[in-house]
């Protein structure tokens, strides 16, 4: 047997790390896929190659995040590895090594915001965002669209690239109202240099398999045949799946392969997914065939009953009325755009984040700054419950001088009620601390 297309996988199990003995995400979660891969004999495929995790650097996190009040005390050794996994497998496709990769690590990281004071739902650094950016750091500058498939809606990711026209978010989830995040509405479209870059498609609870791949095809590839972007990265949780325990979706194994087979992405990254035994193991191995181009038509769990999952017509219709809402504000992203920021200078977003494992209220105010020359300068002030109160400056990758001087300016200015100040400068590359 042989890959159509070669495929590297990158497992990190993080053995020795969780955040309990018995919370759902915990070593397990990889434990029962690994066994599958060895059992289906996947490594014994010609053009499936195994690559082990390289270790992010403190660098890598800066690029991306704040964290309060720096990297090395809210990261341990197993994040690095994460997220030096996910680098990994971007680095073998980006230098030709494999045609795709797929990342099957853990902790998972789509919940982690720019700001990072500590743990929430279950992430602490965005393993993707990071990904993402050390591969413009090596590789020059990129197109990019992160398709979030995890049922959770990736609210950190969305914050990352919240004001980036250069980096296009899907995310097709359980509707916030529902679940956590309690986030990812329809008109949640993204900061005003990238107006309409950021899709919600908010999904009713016991969306099947029908649901998902209607969304897919009707809404998610029309979209990105229009974005038309260099490299495309799959978020690919799998808590949307009809077992798993802290979710209320019913997802299934052959449709997550088929989702990947239209999708095509270049990369994937396993996020979320808690149904250890009956999910994963099936879910994943789906991913790997249909990525590496075989078939995949078998792959089917234990208790599989096609009836049981079928989905409402109820259900299928409000879909469809999701769908046809959120494609017309993709096609009048610009026109809303004008109409939205029309003579306004900088743009107000705040928001209150709940660090659920720590225990940690935040409450932050984002400013963006529009700029006829580049992306903007943007700033948030954040206040948080355990005594500290921030300032974080970032100048986009885009940054004309005038943004440069003023982000600098403003870093060396900055008030003294606040107990940090750090400045991120994407344009240079560079990371400051005060």
């Amino acid at each position: 047997m042989k890959a159509k297309n070669k495929l590297g996988l990158v497992f990190f199990p993080a053995f020795d790390w969780a955040i309990s003995p018995t919370h759902p995400e915990r070593e397990e979660r990889l434990l029962y896929t690994q066994d599958q891969i060895f059992e289906e004999g996947i490594e014994d495929i010609e053009g499936i190659e195994m690559f082990n995790p390289i270790i992010a650097t403190e660098k890598d996190i800066q690029r991306v995040h704040f964290c309060v009040p720096d990297v090395m005390s809210r990261l341990t050794e197993s994040h690095f590895i994460s997220v030096g996994g996910a680098i990994k497998a971007s680095q073998a496709v980006m230098e030709g090594e494999v045609d795709k990769s797929f990342a099957l690590i853990r902790p998972p990281g789509h919940h982690a915001h720019r700001v990072v004071y500590g743990d929430r739902g279950f992430c602490v650094v965005n393993v993707e965002a990071v990904m993402l950016e050390r591969m413009r750091e090596e590789f020059g500058p990129l197109k990019v669209a992160i398709v979030d498939t995890d049922c959770h809606h990736g609210d950190g990711t969305e914050d990352i690239y919240w004001n980036d026209p250069d980096t296009l978010f899907i995310s097709f989830h359980q509707d916030g109202r529902t679940l956590f995040p309690g986030t990812g509405f329809i008109d949640d479209l993204g900061g005003p240099s990238a107006y309409g870059y950021n899709v919600n498609i908010p999904l009713p609870p016991h969306t099947g398999e029908e649901g998902f791949l209607y969304v897919l095809e009707n809404v998610v590839m029309p979209i990105l045949d229009d974005y038309k972007p260099d490299i495309i990265i799959n978020s690919a949780g799998q808590d949307n799946h009809y077992t798993d325990p802290i979710t209320n979706m019913n997802f299934t194994a052959q449709g997550y392969a088929k989702l990947n087979h239209i999708l095509d992405p270049d990369i994937a990254v396993l996020e979320g997914g808690y149904s250890i035994e009956g999910a994963l193991p099936y879910m994943n191995l789906g991913i790997i065939l249909a990525m590496a181009g075989l078939d995949y038509s078998n792959v089917y769990e234990p208790d599989y009953d096609k009836e049981k999952l079928k989905q409402s017509k109820d259900i299928a219709e409000h879909i469809k009325r999701v769908s046809e809402v959120v494609l017309n504000k993709w096609k009048n992203k610009d026109k809303l755009a004008k109409e939205k920021f029309k003579g306004v200078e900088i743009v107000q977003k705040s928001k209150q984040i709940y660090y659920d494992t720590d225990g940690i209220l935040e409450n932050q105010v984002q400013h963006f700054k529009r700029c006829d020359k580049c992306s903007g300068i943007n700033w948030i002030e954040s206040k948080a419950d355990n005594g500290y109160n921030i300032l974080a400056i970032t100048i986009p990758r885009d940054g004309c001088s005038s943004c440069v001087d003023e982000g600098y300016s403003m870093y060396k200015n900055g008030d003294s009620k606040f107990t940090n100040i750090y400045l991120q400068d994407k344009a240079n590359d560079k990371y400051l601390k005060g």
